[in-house]
């Protein structure tokens, strides 16, 4: 058994090789490799060959405990999808996804045929943009008075009520306030999910694993959007427009992008890794 596999970018349609030149493309995964495309009827995959001894399953999944040497090749992974994806429409490949034979890869795509011309069509001429809801938790609750329609008519009605009356009000805004920052802070989540849904042709909420803080707040919210290229202006002004709007209750969008369209393939990485 040979102690070489194949690492596997991307596929595209073999015509759109021809745009795709070897020596036009960034470098390989690992140094000295050489990307070459392996093609099958109307499909063909980028791939480079890479030794077992680090790409086995097992050898990967104790590189995970080595971020350097995860995130200096996820980085040269990233940067080849991204190339092919400015320049013809792309299926990419999650990090590692690895074939044992080139037989295998070739299999895949006669396999997977119809599919994969699916997804071609699906993200043609679009593209993958990140948006990231970030909320400043003291901003909110210092503004959420005036955000929240049930604190602000708590509000109107202790500043017209007798000292009595004021103070009972007041003390009934304070409990409130922690569950109304909270049902603010999701009543924006769900517009801005809503609102850049309708600006584009496909939308996922991520999942999120932990709170992520960022320098300016905690991460809230993560959304994939498939945004055509041609409409890319209406979706980054509705953007901007929600940023605005929300910005005075201490809650902020950041914006990724472009990607290529990872979120959007329905593909798992084990359906390819053999």
């Amino acid at each position: 058994m040979s102690d070489l596999a194949y690492y596997v970018y991307c596929i595209v349609e073999s015509a759109a090789t021809a745009e795709l030149p070897g020596d036009s493309l960034p470098p390989a995964i690992e140094h000295g490799a050489t990307l070459e495309w392996v093609a099958t009827q109307d499909l063909a995959a980028l791939t480079s060959q890479v030794s077992l001894v680090s790409y086995s399953e097992e050898s990967l999944n104790h590189h995970l405990s080595d971020p350097s040497w995860i995130a200096e090749r996820a980085m040269r992974h990233e940067t080849i999808a991204e190339f092919v994806a400015k320049r013809v429409a792309v299926v990419p490949l999650r990090f590692g996804t690895i074939f044992l034979e080139r037989a295998g890869i070739e299999q895949m795509l006669s396999d997977k045929r119809e599919e994969l011309r699916a997804i071609l069509e699906r993200v043609r001429g679009r593209e993958e943009w990140a948006v990231n809801v970030i909320c400043d938790q003291s901003m909110l609750m210092s503004s959420i008075t005036s955000v929240s329609p049930v604190l602000r008519d708590l509000t109107e009605r202790a500043a017209q009520a007798s000292p009595g009356q004021s103070y009972l009000i007041q003390k009934k805004i304070d409990a409130l306030r922690v569950d109304e920052a909270r049902d603010a802070l999701n009543r924006i989540i769900d517009e801005v999910e809503q609102t850049l849904a309708a600006k584009s042709d496909d939308a996922k909420r991520l999942r999120m694993l932990k709170v992520e803080t960022t320098e300016y707040g905690e991460m809230k919210a993560k959304f994939a959007f498939l945004v055509k290229k041609s409409e890319f202006d209406q979706f980054s002004d509705a953007a901007e427009r929600l940023a605005r709007e929300h910005q005075s209750a201490g809650v902020g969008l950041e914006f990724g992008g472009p990607w290529p369209a990872y979120n959007f393939t329905g593909l798992k990485k084990d359906e390819f890794s053999v």
